[in-house]
């Protein structure tokens, strides 16, 4: 089928889901951006090469694939990468050009809990440093099934409690996916010393029950997740522990006391309910959360930087952001 032609589909079905979610406004502040022609044009190349690798991104034997796709980010120009260990965790930092003295990114990689690596999130990681001007730790937490729960919590706290040992006086905490779900479970939990001063996710996981209505309404439009390979990842990382423990699914814990926290999630994604309910809850509570909806992007879609012109976009929202909550 012609990409034009795709296009227009796609354009008719983010139409309907528009329509959705205005009458499931999360009651947060909510921007939307539209979809331009360039950007579904590629998403539409992007769809058809995934199609057919869709169900096949889980499990150990899966590292090797997923790691050659985060690959394919772009490194950042000026920024030097270096091997690290940050409170027990090893790591990867990445250190733009003159860096702001004092202040620190902790980054959270995706993965579905079991794959992923600071190494093939350095890219990531490293064009959000560029553009805020703050180094920024990769944590490389250890993975499932080898290490169930709680074992990346443990590692994203220590990684977080050593950066504070180290003197940072302005921490921000970014995450991907199921690393973004990781990054608000570490907002919430007791941190020693100095709090976060923002956070920053990408199509957070934040509900390992897997109860959101876009699982099933958006299993067509999402070619990246489906419902079954979540399942088979929260089983694998949960190894029989409660999926509704807010230490694993940040939707079901307290908002009290978090920091400004700052949501991009695609429209053409199973995990967009995610947002929108963790995002509701959070308001509902007084934390400052703004969530950004792109209409047509898919799943963590920022990573796509150099291909498509809104991960351009909204990385240079997310710097804006944090620059602003971390500055002096």
């Amino acid at each position: 089928m012609p990409e034009r032609i795709v296009t227009k589909q796609w354009r008719k079905k983010m139409q309907s889901d528009n329509e959705k979610l205005e009458h499931n406004n999360t009651n947060a502040v909510e921007i939307r951006h539209p979809l331009t022609e360039k950007d579904g044009e590629a998403i539409a190349r992007m769809r058809t090469e995934a199609a057919s690798s869709k169900d096949e991104m889980s499990g150990p034997d899966a590292r090797g694939a997923f790691d050659e796709i985060q690959e394919k980010t772009p490194d950042a120009p000026g920024v030097i990468y270096e091997q690290g260990v940050v409170g027990g965790v090893s790591g990867i930092w990445c250190h733009p050009q003159n860096p702001r003295p004092d202040v620190a990114i902790l980054y959270l990689h995706g993965g579905a809990y079991g794959l992923g690596s600071a190494h093939t999130y350095r890219h990531l990681a490293g064009q959000v440093a560029a553009r805020t001007s703050a180094s920024a730790f990769v944590a490389d937490y250890r993975l499932a099934p080898e290490h169930p729960f709680p074992a990346a919590l443990d590692d994203a706290k220590a990684a977080y409690r050593g950066l504070v040992e180290q003197g940072t006086q302005k921490i921000a905490i970014i995450g991907d996916s199921a690393g973004g779900g990781l990054a608000l479970v570490l907002l919430s939990v007791a941190l020693d010393g100095v709090a976060p001063s923002a956070a920053a996710v990408m199509s957070p996981w934040t509900d390992l029950a897997l109860t959101g209505p876009s699982l099933q309404d958006h299993a067509d439009d999402d070619f990246l997740l489906t419902r079954e390979v979540l399942s088979m990842a929260s089983a694998s990382y949960l190894n029989g522990h409660d999926p509704n423990d807010p230490l694993v699914s940040p939707l079901y814990g307290s908002f009290t006391g978090l920091p400004p926290i700052q949501i991009h999630v695609g429209t053409s994604e199973v995990l967009l309910d995610d947002t929108r309910r963790y995002a509701k809850r959070a308001h509902a509570e007084g934390v400052d959360v703004t969530v950004h909806v792109w209409e047509g992007m898919t799943h963590v879609f920022p990573g796509n930087v150099g291909t498509l012109n809104a991960a351009e976009v909204a990385l240079s929202i997310i710097a804006t952001f944090l620059k602003s909550k971390t500055n002096p």
